[in-house]
């Protein structure tokens, strides 16, 4: 069970973590999680690049060891980094210490401040431990999630929710990861279509 909008209750109660970006500007900020991977993140790359849009990947440190090369086309592309653990630890699950350590072992690649925790789950000791790790660090959650992960979804309608619930500052989860490619392959070229002629731009998260 998963809400395409995140709910506003929600964001006051973590409010110390990222959900969205100004309201005031046309500007999405699209997210891809789990990669790099074959296939799917030369896909999306190629996608993006058709609409001159850049995104953030939030890459596990795993994929990055094991592609090393599809990782440095997502540099050379203009996009941001950011780290989504080495093993797409769940935080609700794991102990902090072991979730802190993990977040440091795909740091040692990515070097970046941006974060997003896999599944959105993480405890605040382990938000405390990670600015404690790294004073810099963003945490980076979402306010639309695509649901493309979700392989009942039909991609017509994963389609329709991402349209129906993205405005300005919106920050939209995508997966580039062979379970959500499917519907991905589907719905983000459309999607960017249809921000376009909005007017809409897209930039990196910062």
């Amino acid at each position: 069970m998963y809400l395409v909008k995140t709910p506003w209750l929600l964001k006051k109660l973590y409010a110390q973590l990222t959900w969205n970006m100004s309201r005031n500007e046309r500007v999405i900020y699209l997210t891809f999680d789990d990669g790099p991977i074959p296939v799917v993140t030369p896909f999306v790359l190629e996608t993006l690049t058709k609409f001159n849009a850049k995104a953030t990947f939030f890459c596990i440190g795993d994929n990055v060891q094991k592609h090393p090369d599809i990782f440095k086309e997502v540099q050379a592309g203009g996009h941001a980094i950011g780290n989504h653990t080495f093993n797409h630890l769940k935080g609700w699950k794991t102990e902090d210490i072991t979730y802190r350590d993990n977040y440091l072992k795909a740091d040692k690649l990515l070097n970046t401040h941006l974060f997003r925790p896999p599944y959105g789950r993480i405890k605040r000791e382990q938000i405390r431990l990670l600015k404690q790790a790294r004073p810099d660090i963003k945490i980076i959650m979402w306010d639309i999630l695509s649901g493309d992960f979700d392989m009942s979804l039909k991609p017509e309608d994963c389609l329709k929710g991402v349209l129906k619930h993205t405005g300005n500052g919106a920050i939209i989860v995508f997966h580039d990861s062979l379970k959500a490619f499917n519907r991905l392959e589907y719905v983000l070229p459309r999607a960017l279509e249809v921000w376009s002629k909005a007017g809409y731009q897209f930039h990196t998260l910062t």
